[in-house]
């Protein structure tokens, strides 16, 4: 990367010996911020490719965590639910019924 460095002086501003040594250093700061930020970006290719092999393993890791958690969560509040109606009612025999038929309906599609 090239940064061109000017100085106070080269810029032809007149400026306060106090105020000419600040922009100086923040430009000498600029520089070398500049210089040493592309050092890093230049391994970062080699860390993304050695990332590669075990970062599928543990996305599937994740993803199957989440997926479990979510449909545990689901049936169980939905089965905590149920049992927790009387039984022997409309609302039992119809989450019954309906439970049936979706068994019924899924085993048909697949």
């Amino acid at each position: 990367m090239n940064v061109a460095s000017t100085t106070i002086e080269e810029s032809g501003a007149s400026a306060d010996p106090s105020t000419q040594s600040a922009m100086n250093a923040v430009a000498a700061a600029m520089r070398d911020a500049a210089s040493t930020a592309t050092e890093p970006a230049a391994g970062s290719s080699t860390a993304i490719g050695d990332a590669g092999p075990w970062a599928l393993p543990s996305l599937s890791r994740a993803l199957y965590g989440i997926s479990y958690m979510l449909s545990y969560g689901a049936v169980y509040a939905a089965l905590f639910v149920v049992q927790s109606l009387p039984q022997g009612n409309a609302v039992s025999h119809g989450f019954h019924d309906g439970g049936a038929a979706a068994r019924d309906a899924l085993r048909r599609s697949g």
